[in-house]
């Protein structure tokens, strides 16, 4: 657990992920929590809460928060920086969470690393109807994520993607989709790299490095002067080398 006064960055970013938990989403307050949902979606990551700075829930303030997820048939989840928040988790243990994973908080350096694209492999912008459903479909298989990439899921994309935000596709020299990512439109400067994925058959040749280098430029270009990252410890490594660096540590804690 975090201790002491978050940094500015954090509280940056964090006021970052609870504006941008209100587009696009239904929200709802309980107690000290903003809880978001993204019917018909029933993918947890898309359906969690993010505390109040500061906050020190009572045990009543965590049961309505379970009560707003299970009476929509959803898992109560939570993500936050424990340091703008360090006296939310033992009472979420308390009543039954349990820790997912304490995720890296890495910012880019000022000065942008420029990863090489590995031969035989391309990067573009997605535009027509197949790259788009490459990228999903790539993004899907490794987060094995279950929810179909029908014309729904593209629509939402393409909207996503016409509100400011940005996507790469790294595709074979024969055309086939191998690994994706995306940049959300900067809120107060502030965007994330997420979404970042490889096929398992083209993992470990250096396309996820030059994928998170072709997004980080591109954030820039957005406006995104604070661009940021979630990883786990395999992950972290990786983004090292683009230039990223840990700052801090979020929490995902679910019951």
């Amino acid at each position: 657990m975090d201790h002491g006064e978050p940094s500015s960055s954090d509280r940056l970013v964090q006021r970052y992920l609870r504006a941008s938990i209100q587009q696009g989403r239904n929200t709802l307050r309980a107690g000290p929590f903003l809880a978001s949902f993204s019917p018909p979606s029933r993918n947890p990551y898309f359906n969690y809460a993010i505390p109040d700075d500061g906050a020190e829930p009572t045990a009543a303030d965590v049961a309505a928060l379970i009560e707003a997820y299970e009476s929509r048939a959803l898992r109560p989840r939570l993500e936050y920086l424990t340091s703008c928040a360090p006296g939310v988790e033992a009472p979420l243990l308390a009543a039954g969470f349990s820790v997912e994973g304490r995720l890296a908080l890495m910012l880019a350096a000022a000065n942008d690393v420029d990863a090489p694209v590995p031969p035989g492999i391309e990067l573009v912008r997605p535009a027509t109807p197949d790259e788009l459903r490459g990228l999903r479909q790539v993004q899907h298989e490794a987060y094995d994520d279950p929810e179909p990439v029908d014309d729904a899921a593209i629509d939402r994309l393409r909207r996503n993607l016409a509100s400011g935000a940005g996507a790469v596709l790294a595709r074979t020299s024969e055309g086939d989709p191998v690994g994706a990512g995306e940049f959300t439109p900067p809120i107060e400067g502030v965007s994330e790299i997420t979404s970042i994925a490889v096929r398992e058959p083209y993992r470990r040749r250096g396309i996820a490095a030059a994928v998170t280098s072709w997004l980080l430029r591109g954030a820039r270009k957005a406006g995104g002067s604070t661009p940021f990252l979630m990883a786990n410890e395999a992950e972290e490594r990786i983004y090292a080398r683009v230039g990223f660096t840990t700052t801090s540590r979020v929490l995902h804690i679910s019951r």
